[in-house]
């Protein structure tokens, strides 16, 4: 475990003071920088290293497979990386160092969403396409033609993760909530609370804790006295829920358990021991069984440099990339607002397979990533995928 650490410390700091360039093999007439926001220190820290690995492998396949071709010039890629340390004080200084200092076009990650509100604020005005990852509704809608969401957020997890619970555990009746406190866990505690209510499953209480707690007993112990069938734990990283499950396994509470952006089995592990047994988990992609050859690779790279296995929050730095790559190519511009209007024309090979963009009916413009939604369970040491879910809109757009 230390020699882990050491890398990723390594590997955070290299990051935040400088970038790496694509493939040194790569011969391309323009380079164009990719700008990441993204988490790199912290206890959700392996987000953001795992996602610049990612961004980096993205960028070496597209110089492998000739580069972007665009009105007789060839672009490659070249991922640069900040850390924004999940607050919108050092995301605001991200946002001015990508754009102002290294002149980003393009921002292929921007975690969190107070940081990527951050980001752009700029990034609009200014005429760049953003990706985010961030769960925040309201980065999207009509008002933000330049931003995208590359993974599944609450609208498009939440009432799946919350009906299978439901159905494999019809007893439940009554359940707590608890969120960082900030604008992420804000946003995702009033979808979570929807959604619940909408099972029939009554919220008894919503509680908050600070990003960088390291100490959870009083938090259980608030949650523990109520005696809820049911604890979600909503919008917190896996390191924080494991520590938060393992107290409420001391003081004796032993309900169902739901992590909806737990994105780690081995960070849940660590910090969680045997109080995660059974964990209901909507944001984690459970890796063996038939993954094919080259997510295996990709899972393994973002394993040796982290100690767990590759999430979605990661994922969606290497989906950026070959959106880009294919809007680009659609459009036959590297202009921002025109890549922009071909985004929702394309489907494009992800990580999980063709992918595209829509949800207009649901966020009024088509900038919502369109992937399976996948429902796991953590039994042992293992993350088992129970259920996938895809989404009509995508596979109306695959059969056409």
């Amino acid at each position: 475990m230390k020699k882990i650490n050491k890398k990723v410390v390594s590997l955070a700091c290299s990051l935040f003071i400088g970038i790496s360039s694509v493939s040194s093999q790569a011969s391309a007439d323009e380079v164009i920088k990719l700008g990441m926001s993204l988490i790199l220190s912290g206890s959700a820290g392996n987000w953001g290293i795992g996602s610049k690995w990612l961004c980096d492998e993205a960028a070496k396949e597209v110089a492998a497979a000739g580069g972007v071709k665009v009105s007789g010039h060839v672009y490659n890629f070249q991922c640069v990386a900040y850390d924004n340390k999940y607050n919108a004080a050092d995301g605001a200084k991200v946002a001015q160092t990508l754009l102002s200092k290294d002149n980003v076009k393009y921002v292929v990650a921007a975690h969190g969403t107070a940081t990527a509100r951050a980001l752009q604020s700029l990034s609009e005005r200014r005429g760049v396409l953003m990706f985010t990852s961030a769960w925040g509704e309201s980065l999207k809608g009509p008002k933000y033609p330049l931003t995208f969401t590359l993974n599944n957020g609450p609208r498009e997890i939440v009432a799946p993760l919350v009906r299978y619970v439901k159905s494999a555990n019809p007893q439940i009746r009554t359940v707590v909530l608890l969120n960082p406190n900030d604008a992420s866990g804000k946003e995702v505690e009033a979808v979570t609370r929807q959604a619940w209510e909408a099972a029939g499953v009554k919220v008894i209480a919503s509680d908050w804790f600070e990003r960088g707690t390291s100490e959870f007993q009083p938090v259980a112990a608030k949650l523990a006295a109520l005696k809820p069938d049911v604890v979600d734990l909503c919008a917190s990283p896996a390191a924080d829920s494991g520590r938060v499950f393992k107290e409420l396994a001391a003081l004796g509470w032993n309900g169902v358990k739901v992590n909806q952006i737990g994105t780690s089995a081995a960070g849940l592990l660590v910090t969680g021991q045997g109080a995660v047994e059974n964990l209901y988990m909507g944001f984690a992609t459970p890796q063996g069984g038939a993954i094919d050859k080259h997510r295996a690779y990709l899972n393994e790279g973002v394993r040796a440099l982290t100690g767990e296995d590759v999430n979605p929050i990661q994922i969606a730095s290497y989906d950026g990339v070959k959106a880009l790559a294919a809007a680009m190519q659609k459009a036959q511009s590297i202009e921002p607002g025109a890549v922009a209007a071909a985004l929702p024309k394309v489907t494009f090979d992800s990580f999980y397979g063709p992918a595209a963009f829509g949800g207009a009916a649901t966020y009024g413009t088509p900038q919502q990533i369109l992937i399976p939604a996948i429902v796991a369970q953590l039994k042992g040491n293992q993350l088992v995928e129970i259920e996938r879910i895809q989404p009509q809109e995508l596979s109306a757009r695959l059969a056409d």
